[in-house]
């Protein structure tokens, strides 16, 4: 079989006003990166469905994503900002759950302005070692995010540590999902790992993102499917295998159904 390419994972800066005009499966489809990305609002506002909680983000906030950690955005509207992707994380020491932070204080601002701005200056000022000493700089944002953790007070984000138990559960629900969404498991299965029923977990899915668990899982296949469409040259067949649709003609009618084209007219647009 084909071998099926991972997503990339390079260390670079992306404005948020260019993420905003991406088509719009990219933005809300739920899908998780392989590296970790650490996004700065300074204008705008929108929605972040992240590790199964739906919430608003606003100027001055600075969300934390880990590798592997399900999303999409919803409705940015005049968002400006910038998204650093870290590409690899090793050695990187970033903290392993989600943040999103609302930054009241001025000088917060200026500290993560300070370390992003040293990063954008090393990636584009074409020195030796410039991604070296850009990661080290990542090492400095990985100690502020902690620092932020620990000193935020009972009125602000710490974390995802507030959420409540359907989003635990869905958060759990996403982590898993990511981790198998290339087998052939159905809800069924995954509730049963999770220790609970079909049902407690698709009202769980939709009291915290609006979304059953079936249809995170098919946005998380699908996804994938696109990415893989508009970027590869892998066959349809072995998408469809690697996805863990049983046959690639049903394959074909899933991606029909939620897309509007079948997967080759799909390809032959890229995505369009």
């Amino acid at each position: 079989m084909t071998r099926i390419p991972d997503q990339p994972k390079r260390l670079r800066i992306l404005p948020i006003s260019k993420l905003a005009t991406a088509p719009k499966w990219q933005l809300e489809t739920l899908r998780a990166l392989r590296e970790p990305v650490f996004y700065w609002f300074t204008s705008g506002q929108g929605r972040i469905t992240l590790a199964g909680s739906t919430r608003g983000f606003h100027p001055h906030n600075a969300i934390y994503i880990p590798p592997g950690t399900m999303y999409g955005f919803q409705a940015m509207s005049r968002a400006q900002g910038v998204a650093l992707h870290m590409g690899e994380p090793a050695g990187l020491d970033l903290p392993d759950t989600p943040m999103h932070l609302r930054l009241r204080d001025a000088a917060q601002h200026s500290e993560v302005s300070q370390i992003i701005d040293a990063i954008q200056r090393e990636l584009e000022g074409g020195k030796p070692f410039a991604e070296r000493a850009a990661r080290h700089q990542i090492g400095l944002l990985a100690i502020w995010l902690e620092r932020q953790r620990s000193s935020a007070g009972d009125d602000s984000p710490r974390g995802m540590s507030s959420n409540n138990a359907n989003e635990r559960l869905t958060s759990r629900y996403t982590a898993l999902l990511e981790r198998e969404y290339g087998s052939a498991l159905n809800v069924s299965d995954y509730a049963q790992v999770l220790g609970v029923t079909p049902t407690h977990l698709t009202r769980a899915c939709r009291a915290s993102c609006g979304r059953s668990a079936l249809q995170l899982m098919q946005e998380r296949r699908l996804f994938e499917a696109r990415r893989l469409l508009s970027e590869t040259d892998v066959p349809v067949q072995d998408i469809a295998r690697s996805l863990g649709f049983s046959t690639p003609s049903y394959f074909s009618r899933a991606f029909s159904a939620s897309t509007g084209k079948p997967p080759s007219h799909y390809r032959k647009g890229r995505g369009l």
